[in-house]
């Protein structure tokens, strides 16, 4: 069964909404230094995490590209997995490594629309999972844009990686079931598209995404 994980989550009733889903990962946003709307503060942060109590993951995603402030955060919030949403460089994230034991690095693989890749995978030492995620530089936005790439594509980059990989960019409810099986990853990560229309967080849209993409059987 495919891994679901709900990003962007803004308060405790975002995360309500994804455990009553019953999604297996939550995404909090903290560190911002490319376009969003969808970051905290590390109180806010702090203030999640302890409501969820374990009953699921929690990954900090993070532009931030500096091992000590990224360190930092994750002592004081309590997350389980960072998600390096930046070009840090891979001294910083042995850094993170040796300071944070226990803790899963989740590494940003950057996919045009036409499923080429950009960025290096070669320089990459320490990761426990990818994402392939989208990019749209007219925004400056580096995930949460809403656009898809080619999935036959990214099923052949998934083939190739040694690590379990996340596929995310455009993903929704009505979409995430052809995603799956057209490319195969270990698990599926949404932004935008569990949002309604004034860009907040829809209980429906959480509950049928995650309901669709668990019902896929690979």
């Amino acid at each position: 069964m495919v891994c679901v994980k709900i990003c962007a989550n803004k308060s405790i009733e975002d995360a309500k909404m994804c455990l009553d889903a019953h999604a297996d990962v939550i995404g909090i946003l903290v560190g911002q230094e490319h376009t969003s709307n969808d970051f905290v503060d590390k109180y806010r942060a702090k203030e999640i995490v302890d409501f969820v109590n374990h009953q699921c993951s929690v990954s900090l995603v993070t532009h931030l590209t500096e091992a000590d402030k990224i360190i930092e955060l994750t002592k004081f919030i309590g997350n389980d997995t960072i998600q390096l949403h930046s070009d840090i460089s891979e001294e910083e994230v042995e850094k993170i490594v040796k300071e944070c034991p226990g803790v899963k690095l989740v590494r940003l693989i950057h996919v045009s629309s036409d499923g080429k890749v950009c960025t290096d995978i070669s320089s990459m030492k320490y990761a426990d999972y990818y994402l392939l995620d989208s990019f749209n530089l007219a925004t400056n936005q580096v995930g949460g844009t809403g656009l898809t790439h080619d999935w036959k594509k990214s099923r052949e980059i998934i083939e190739s990686l040694d690590k379990p990989v996340f596929l995310a960019g455009g993903l929704t409810p009505e979409n995430v079931e052809e995603a799956i099986r057209t490319a195969h990853p270990y698990g599926v990560d949404v932004n935008s598209g569990c949002k309604n229309s004034s860009g907040v967080k829809d209980a429906d849209k959480v509950f049928d995404f995650v309901s669709r993409a668990k019902q896929v059987v690979l």
